[in-house]
This record gives C-alpha cells, sequence and structure tokens, in this order.
C-alpha cells in the first residue's frame, strides 16, 4: 500500500459455487496479494462436497443456501390463476338457477381467481402481441412465471448473501444477482462496485425472456447501477454499451486473461494420453458450458465435414446438452472422432488447453450478448499459444486478426459449418515449421498484452483511487 490508502475489507457476491469461476478468483486472489481483505460470497448447491467455507490463496469462501420453499406455494396459486378464461363453462354452471351449493362455491372461487388474474393476463397478452406470437399453451411457462421464478431466486439468495457477509468497506457485486447482494449489503455502509461479465439481461435463459419482462429486469439493473461506485467489466465494446445504458460514475475494463505462462517442454499431452490418440492425430478443442448459443452442434457437423477426417474434437465441459452431444458421439457417422470430457479445474486447465491444436468458440449470433461476448476460452487459449478459431464477431475480430505482430488465428461465420470447417484447416494445414511460429507468436503476444498481470493491475488501480478517496473523506470536516 502507498502513502494515502489503507487496506480494505472488500465482500465479492456471485450466484454460483465459485470453484470454476475463474474471473472471480483471479480478482479476489490480486486483491488480496495487494494488501486487501477479500471475501466471497457464493451459492451453496443442496447436493454436493462443496463445504461451506474455505480459504483459497488468502481470500475466504463463504457459500449459502437459497430457500426454494416458495415455490410449492407459487405453483399452487398459478394453477388457481393461470387460464381462468378456460373455466367459463364450470363458472356458468356455477351461476345457473338450480347449481348445487358445490357448483356454487366452485364458481365463487373461479371469480376471484380470474379477478385475481386479470393484471397477469392482461401482462401475457400485450407481450404476446408486442412480440407477435401466441399466448403459452396452459400449463406452460408465460414470461411472467420465469421473471417471478428468477425474481424470486436471485433475491432470497441476495438476501442470504448479504446477511453471512462480513463487514465491508466495499461491496463488489458481480452480475445483476451480485448486484443485488451487494446493494442490500451496504444498506450498513460501504461502497459498491459492480462486475458485469456481460449483458445479463440478454444472456442465458433470460434471453428467452419477451420485451415487457426483459425491460423490467433492464431497469432493475439500472435503478441498483445507479448507488455504485464504479463499473468493471470485460472489453471495450462491452463498455461502451454497458456505459450508454447504466450511466455509472466510472467504467474500468478488466480483461478475462489468465497470468503468464510458460509451456513446459516437452508440450503437454494430456488429451492425447487420455484419449489414446497418436501423435498424428490432430486435436480441434472447445473447453466451456455445453449449452445453447455456443455452436456446440455447427462445430460436431464442421469436424464430420470433407477434408476432416484425420481431426478429434474434443469438448471439455459441462451442461445440459452433454447427452445431446455423447449421442451424436456415438454414431457411425461420428467415427469415434467426437469425444466428451469432464471440465478440470481453472488452475489444470492451462495444460490441458495446451495439449490442443486449435482451440475454437463458434458462438451464434443469437443475442447481443453473445455477438459482444470475449469468453473466458479466446484469453486461456491465447495464454497458451493456442491458436483460435472464433466467430467473426467485433471484438474478437479486433482481438485475433488485429494483434500489432499479426494474427492470433481466424474468424468465421459460425453458422456454417463449412466456413467453421475451411477456417480450422486453414491452420491445421499449415506446415509443422508455420505451426510452430503461429503458437510461438501467439505465446508473445499473450505475454505481452493478454495477461492477468496487466489486467489485473487495472483492478488494483481502482481499489487504489477507491481507498485514496475513503481516506479523504474520513479526513473532511
Amino acid at each position: 500500500m502507498s502513502g494515502g490508502q489503507r487496506p480494505l475489507r472488500i465482500a465479492m457476491y456471485v450466484r454460483n459455487d465459485v470453484r470454476h469461476d475463474a474471473r472471480v478468483l483471479r480478482e479476489a486472489t490480486t486483491l488480496v496479494a495487494a494488501g486487501h481483505s477479500v471475501t466471497i460470497v457464493g451459492r451453496r448447491a443442496d447436493r454436493g462436497d462443496v463445504p461451506a467455507r474455505e480459504v483459497l490463496d488468502g481470500a475466504t469462501i463463504v457459500r449459502v443456501r437459497e430457500s426454494t420453499a416458495w415455490r410449492a406455494s407459487w405453483r399452487q396459486t398459478l394453477a388457481e390463476v393461470r387460464a381462468p378464461w378456460l373455466a367459463r363453462h364450470r363458472l356458468r354452471r356455477g351461476l345457473a338457477r338450480g347449481a348445487s351449493r358445490v357448483e356454487r362455491a366452485e364458481a365463487v372461487r373461479l371469480a376471484v381467481a380470474a379477478a385475481i388474474a386479470w393484471p397477469w393476463v392482461a401482462y401475457r397478452l400485450a407481450d404476446r402481441l408486442a412480440t407477435g406470437g401466441r399466448l403459452p399453451a396452459p400449463g406452460r411457462d408465460g414470461d411472467l412465471d420465469r421473471l417471478v421464478r428468477w425474481r424470486e431466486d436471485a433475491r432470497r439468495w441476495a438476501a442470504a448473501a448479504a446477511a453471512a457477509a462480513p463487514e465491508a468497506d466495499v461491496h463488489h457485486g458481480h452480475d445483476l444477482p451480485g448486484l443485488m447482494a451487494a446493494v442490500e449489503a451496504a444498506r450498513d455502509g460501504g461502497l459498491i462496485v459492480y462486475d458485469s461479465h456481460e449483458l445479463y439481461v440478454e444472456s442465458g435463459s433470460q434471453a428467452r425472456l419477451g420485451r415487457l419482462a426483459k425491460a423490467w429486469m433492464r431497469r432493475l439493473e439500472g435503478r441498483l447501477a445507479r448507488s455504485t461506485v464504479a463499473l468493471v467489466t470485460v472489453n471495450e465494446t462491452l463498455a461502451s454499451v454497458l456505459d450508454a445504458r447504466l450511466r455509472p460514475g466510472r467504467v474500468v475494463v478488466v480483461h478475462n486473461a489468465p497470468p503468464r505462462w510458460e509451456p513446459p517442454d516437452p508440450p503437454p499431452g494430456l488429451l492425447r494420453d487420455r484419449l489414446g490418440l497418436p501423435p498424428s492425430a490432430r486435436i480441434v478443442l472447445y473447453h466451456g458450458g455445453l449449452i445453447e448459443g455456443r455452436g456446440l452442434r455447427q462445430l460436431v457437423d464442421a469436424v464430420l465435414e470433407p477434408g476432416m477426417e484425420d481431426t478429434h474434437l474434443v469438448l471439455l465441459g459441462a451442461g445440459p446438452l452433454w447427452e445431446e452431444l455423447a449421442a451424436r458421439a456415438a454414431t457411425p457417422r461420428a467415427g469415434g472422432r467426437v469425444h466428451l470430457l469432464e471440465a478440470v479445474l481453472p488452475d489444470q486447465l492451462p495444460e490441458w488447453v495446451a495439449a490442443a491444436d486449435v482451440g475454437v468458440m463458434p458462438n451464434q449470433p443469437v443475442n447481443a450478448n453473445e455477438r459482444l461476448s470475449t469468453p473466458n476460452k479466446l484469453f486461456e487459449s491465447i495464454a497458451v499459444g493456442l491458436p483460435v478459431v472464433s466467430s467473426d464477431f467485433p471484438e474478437r475480430r479486433r482481438i485475433i486478426l488485429g494483434d500489432p505482430d499479426g494474427p492470433l488465428g481466424a474468424v468465421c461465420d459460425p453458422t456454417d459449418p463449412a466456413a467453421i470447417a475451411a477456417a480450422i484447416r486453414s491452420i491445421l494445414d499449415l506446415g509443422p515449421a508455420e505451426r510452430a511460429d503461429l503458437r510461438a507468436r501467439i505465446l508473445r503476444a499473450a505475454h505481452a498484452r493478454w495477461n492477468w498481470e496487466t489486467e489485473g493491475a487495472r483492478l488494483v488501480r481502482l481499489y487504489e483511487e477507491i481507498a485514496v478517496a475513503d481516506v479523504a473523506a474520513e479526513r473532511a470536516p
């Protein structure tokens, strides 16, 4: 710590179990190394052996459970008000002359349910008309259903996380649920930093919500962001979008680049050893979440294109598409050239990534968040000198093709398996000397520009300035 500063007590909030969140772990341990005290408050699943509390590289990790008992009550209420218009015949019978006491009681109950339901019915009608769609069939979740579940789950976790957090000078919320927890915890004092890893409202399951539901989430994010002293995010384009949307006091870009890494000699062969492949086999690696929007179906098809017969695809990760991809890998057409491996912990990842020949990330242009993203796997590949093939999105093109020493790989149309295959072959078909030169150039770029030592320093400077301002505020009359 330099003069005029003091160590800060920092509480971070992230709604996952922290173990695989490389960004959160790197930020926390970097701030600890700079002299601050850091506690990460995460989420603890109902099942699994993840401890409720542990210390990692000086940072304390606390995991809290969120209550989901409310969901049963919500489902019961929703069943009563979901589609009251479908009960019109029973309502008519109950109001008719000669109706039994039971029928009249049912009619009263249905009338009350219809009265309760009308704002929700109006919402769904307006939302579907706005998007040109139809009302969901009875029994299927609508936008309001999903929005209520998200809001209640996130709110209950945020309240539990804030209650479990120690006293802090700064509350650092990762993504919107983390910001909710930070704002809740800061009611007892402390500044707030918002760390937005993506366009949260356009990501994951939120991306499938209708316009009105997204507008509500954006309004919530904007309202909470007004209480922050700084916004941290992952690339320049995203910083511009979030600055215009949220108007924070300050924006700091911290790319998700890993620390500098030196490849071992000889190079690691973990993938070939694990899969029993010969040295001549060419390995294309996708590592990360096996989820929708990542172009995994297109990637499998690309590896099975003509000219790729000696190429193996490794999918290293976990997610809801595992079973579908495993089934495709088992087909005769795949010919044993598509392999699925479980995810590895962040500190083990570099040697696994370095064992591939090309790293591929064909995210689909399904929403603004995907088009603006610069995923961890991009920088994790560059960090170990691995050539990359990525979707031709502006920020990725700037990094991959705009490097001052030359391209770090290739970009392609991610919706076209043939285009993905052509981009992969443009690297794999290079001669041995050219491939070695390319890997050396990428490693030089990682050491010079794309590394955590450079990126983490920006975060440390932000906290240095917060500490100075904090001391000055204390000394002010």
